[in-house]
């Protein structure tokens, strides 16, 4: 898959489409203004966006237009986040790892989990 690149906006427009699978722009813009406000006319511009980019279609019912994703949700967070890793780290999972070793304090619990899933990453 190419790299999609979303704005923060149009992620958020894509995870509610990701939730609901096939939802109208008028639920979509219900959904987001649960967390923030945001203008209808702002989630239909961002929805052709979005089609533009190859992220999301729509079929038409009854005049309505009902957009679905084109990309997975899971395929889409894994490209953000390799060119992210890339982007800042040179591609190094091992700068990665050790920039939020040393940047952000780790409980002992999550110390724990990590050395667990190393381990079996190893085995």
């Amino acid at each position: 898959m190419a790299s999609l690149r979303f704005g923060r906006v149009q992620l958020r427009i894509m995870q509610v489409i990701w939730e609901k699978g096939r939802v109208n722009a008028r639920d979509i813009t219900e959904a987001m203004n649960k967390i923030s406000p945001i203008a209808h006319s702002t989630v239909q511009t961002l929805l052709r966006k979005l089609e533009q980019k190859g992220a999301v279609d729509h079929d038409i019912d009854d005049r309505t237009f009902i957009f679905y994703p084109l990309v997975d949700a899971e395929k889409a967070t894994r490209s953000a986040f390799l060119e992210f890793v890339e982007r800042f780290f040179a591609g190094s999972t091992e700068g990665l790892a050790s920039y939020l070793i040393k940047s952000k304090d780790i409980s002992p619990d999550e110390l724990r989990k990590i050395r667990k899933m190393l381990d079996e990453k190893e085995k």
